[in-house]
């Protein structure tokens, strides 16, 4: 169920409000253009701004326009255990096929700690859930031990690897083998990852070039490297200028140059600084999306 390109939806702002109508309708172009699964309320969607009543609307609304078309993991990630089983069961009670839950920021626990942490949600919660790996937000790494160690629970399928880290990546995939499904969290990895054994990725880039990214994984996960590597070079500059600044600050940036969503973030992220966004725009001629 759980491969290809995910897009890890933004969340589309006006006047300080989710802005439901731009969220549906990005929703849509999404599944139109190809794409393989959809995460709302994670990073890119700016989950630590939303509020509970905000973070279940967005996953509601996901759910209630994808209808079943591909599958939805929902963002429920805390540094609380107590919060994040809250947030995972209230995701599967509306039907979500998934959950990605950040691994535990600030708290800075132990390794034993994060093992508890998933496996007290996954002790309670019955559906899949994909653990999401990024030490340059949690400050925390999860070991590839650890994460052997995870894979061995029934209801852990996944997780994004979004350390940068080939080695780390490799270590994971070697000692976990085909329990679990190990997706890039980052969009210049997912081609060298999936010829490693990786299983797709879960991308910011694909809210700006849904197709390309589906494409880019589609025909790595067919072996047709000479295709994805094409793809991928073609997109680099693009993936490049989409993170030079905090994510998910560029990517917003991006889908305003296209008419998809106001550039509205929720403080303390700021709109992106004119130097960046116009190299973000040349970027974008370069692949004519605008």
């Amino acid at each position: 169920m759980f491969h290809g390109a995910l897009t890890a939806l933004v969340t589309p702002f006006r006047d300080g409000v989710v802005d439901a109508p731009a969220l549906r309708d990005h929703i849509e172009w999404q599944i139109q253009s190809g794409i393989d699964g959809l995460v709302p309320c994670g990073s890119t969607g700016e989950s630590a701004t939303l509020t509970h009543a905000e973070h279940d609307s967005v996953i509601k609304l996901t759910i209630e326009q994808v209808r079943k078309r591909v599958p939805v993991i929902a963002g429920t990630g805390s540094n609380s255990t107590a919060e994040a089983i809250r947030l995972t069961a209230a995701a599967r009670e509306m039907g979500a096929d998934g959950a990605l839950l950040l691994s535990p920021y600030y708290n800075k626990p132990t390794q034993d700690g994060i093992y508890r942490h998933y496996k007290t949600i996954a002790a309670t919660v019955d559906l899949p859930l994909f653990v999401y790996n990024i030490p340059g937000r949690t400050a925390s790494n999860i070991l590839p031990e650890t994460m052997a160690r995870l894979a061995e629970i029934k209801n852990i399928v996944g997780i994004k690897e979004a350390t940068g880290s080939m080695d780390q990546s490799s270590d994971i995939l070697k000692m976990c083998g085909d329990r679990i499904a190990i997706m890039s969290g980052d969009d210049s990895l997912t081609l060298p990852l999936i010829a490693l054994g990786a299983k797709g990725v879960i991308s910011t880039c694909s809210n700006v070039v849904p197709r390309e990214m589906h494409d880019l994984a589609a025909a790595a996960l067919a072996g047709d490297f000479a295709n994805a590597r094409e793809i991928h070079f073609r997109l680099l500059p693009l993936i490049r200028s989409l993170f030079v600044e905090t994510n998910p600050i560029p990517v917003k940036q991006a889908l305003a140059f296209m008419g998809k969503c106001a550039n509205e973030l929720r403080m303390p992220l700021v709109p992106m600084t004119a130097g960046p966004a116009e190299k973000l725009r040349a970027a974008m001629k370069e692949i004519r999306l605008v």
